[in-house]
């Protein structure tokens, strides 16, 4: 099920009261971050905020700077009654391909909760198979639910911290500074060295790079 998609100046939480309205007691937020990268996990996070404990400033993770998110990853890490978070590595991005791989995550993540929900708010239009209560898709919901927004926080930084524990792996590609993107920089590392261990096997510019390196070997 999709809702509504007006757009909001700023996520709050309506819609979660809605649900509540309607007899849903443990609501939580999910969201992801890291699709587009061509390295490192996609990382997806489910939160169920305290209705009278939410932190101020709760926004979609991109409108904010690391500071922000920081300083608001510990602040919900804090005061939220439950908070999971999956890492889903790119041998599962491989298997799935990266939209599966996504789904799959979000339903981990919901599962993982330590406090069943009993509604899911879900950042996009897909709702995944498999979650443990009814799913609700929410277009743009990172920036108009403060739970998807807490959970697209917490995503965000996990997975840049993931980021520069690869880098200390792998530093000739730069992972803490791209995070993993497609840049100048890390493309050209991709062509001198080849992929390594982190990479998305099935991206078209690992695909090349790993093509390339074969083809120098030959």
């Amino acid at each position: 099920m999709i809702l509504d998609s007006t757009p909001q100046t700023a996520p709050d939480y309506s819609h979660e009261a809605a649900l509540s309205a309607r007899g849903a007691r443990v609501i939580a937020g999910v969201d992801e971050a890291g699709r587009g990268p061509l390295a490192g996990p996609v990382v997806v996070s489910a939160v169920v905020l305290d209705p009278d404990a939410i932190p101020a400033g709760l926004n979609d993770s991109k409108k904010l700077s690391e500071a922000q998110r920081e300083a608001l990853f510990d602040q919900v890490m804090a005061s939220a009654l439950a908070v999971s978070v999956v890492a889903v590595p790119p041998a599962i991005i491989l298997s799935h391909n990266i939209r599966g791989a996504t789904l799959w995550g979000m339903t981990q993540a919901a599962c993982s909760l330590a406090i069943a929900p009993d509604r899911v708010l879900i950042d996009g239009r897909d709702v995944p198979m498999g979650l443990p209560c009814q799913g609700l898709a929410l277009i743009g919901g990172d920036g108009r639910s403060v739970s998807i927004a807490a959970a697209s926080i917490v995503a965000k930084v996990t997975r840049d911290r993931m980021c520069r524990l690869m880098d200390g792996d792998a530093p000739m590609f730069g992972f803490a500074g791209h995070k993993g993107y497609g840049t100048a920089r890390h493309l050209t590392a991709l062509l001198n060295h080849g992929p390594c261990r982190h990479h998305r096997a099935a991206f078209g510019p690992v695909a090349r790079a790993r093509l390339a390196q074969q083809a120098a070997a030959d």
